[in-house]
């Protein structure tokens, strides 16, 4: 029986360059370095990259998910990148890093974790995808559209081998609770939850004829775990593709609407998800709009054949346009909803400082 290989995706947000913006090459450097003394003992491959202010970490091994050891070194390259970004005075140096000392597993502890174990296939293409100044809600849409909707991935009508669909496991990150569901016979049960993505996420994907694993997204909510906003959780995902599962341009079919996820500015405003190249995931405009990159990869044999910018391509041209069409339109909105987030969503933020404040100044009406 062939061995089975692990790819996890971790990612956090160790300072950034200038403010929330970017990363320096001087971050990326030393992970480099870091994951580098790892190669060919701990790990098989990896690669490192960014995403506006996120360190992202891609690392291939046959360990396992939740592995401790590949968990500690991921833990400790962010802690020797924070110290590189302290001393450069970076914004927010280790902000994603919520704990004094690593526990065993980095979920829970900051960082935005998504990973998968499998048997390669004869051919094995990869898309990570990673986003910036968004929350892990955002996978929702295009995850459904991806893997339950045929006007996206006509392969679901006319591929045998994915026509009967996949099964979606949804998070409920309030009350840390699971649930599967199946496409297409319980596809308006999963909308009932896709549809609320700041509390239902998608935290797995299925093949159902076999149950192979098909894609993960990081679900890892910040302001849940410091009990404050603390940064915006700016979630990775990883996407299986072609041969029993949606073709690489079905998958990248998915973000060809740029839809309204919450984040952008101080984590409180709605706005577009605008796919960008690698070089243009730096967003400066209100801090935003929200980003996402997409890192094409081969594997052969747990080694990262890769990457290729995979939004690096004027198809996506209309999306940004329409991106920054959204964009002017919310902005207008200023401080209103809909371009604020609810009240609700908004409990993790100064706003109960404010409302705190001004307490003894309601009066009840008679």
């Amino acid at each position: 029986m062939a061995e089975k290989i692990t790819l996890s995706v971790i990612k956090a947000d160790v300072g950034g360059y200038v403010g929330h913006s970017a990363m320096h090459d001087d971050l990326v450097n030393k992970a480099r370095e870091c994951l580098g003394k790892a190669k060919g003992k701990l790990l098989i491959d990896f690669h490192v990259t960014s995403c506006g202010d996120d360190l992202e970490l891609i690392m291939t091994h046959q360990l396992g998910e939740g592995n401790e050891k590949v968990h500690k070194l991921a833990w400790d390259t962010f802690v020797t990148c924070t110290a590189v970004a302290k001393e450069l005075k970076l914004y927010g140096a280790g902000q994603d890093l919520l704990a004094d000392a690593f526990s065993g597993n980095v979920k829970g502890m900051g960082p935005g974790v998504a990973e998968m174990e499998f048997v390669e296939r004869t051919s094995e293409p990869i898309l990570i995808f990673m986003a910036d100044k968004t929350s892990p809600g955002a996978w929702n849409l295009p995850l459904y559209r991806i893997f339950a909707d045929p006007f996206t991935t006509a392969g679901l009508v006319i591929d045998p081998k994915i026509h009967d669909g996949f099964k979606f496991e949804i998070l409920d990150v309030l009350e840390n609770k699971s649930l599967t569901l199946a496409c297409p016979e319980e596809m308006y049960d999963l909308l009932v939850f896709l549809g609320a993505p700041s509390r239902y996420m998608v935290s797995r994907i299925f093949r159902k004829t076999d149950n192979e694993i098909a894609a993960t997204a990081s679900t890892q909510k910040l302001s849940l775990i410091a009990g404050e906003y603390v940064g915006k959780d700016d979630p990775v995902m990883i996407s299986r593709s072609q041969s029993g599962f949606p073709a690489v341009g079905e998958v990248l079919e998915g973000f060809s609407f740029p839809h309204t996820v919450a984040g952008w500015m101080r984590g409180s405003h709605h706005g577009p998800l605008m796919p960008v190249s690698f070089k243009e995931a730096t967003p400066t405009r209100f801090d935003g709009p929200p980003r996402v990159i997409c890192a094409g990869f081969q594997l052969a044999n747990g080694k990262l054949i890769g990457p290729r910018d995979m939004f690096d391509d004027i198809s996506f041209d209309e999306t940004r346009r329409l991106a920054n069409q959204m964009a002017d339109y919310l902005r207008r909105h200023g401080p209103f909803e809909p371009h604020r987030l609810p009240l609700e969503e908004m409990e993790y933020t100064t706003f109960p400082k404010v409302m705190e404040k001004l307490a003894g100044r309601f009066k009840k009406m008679s």
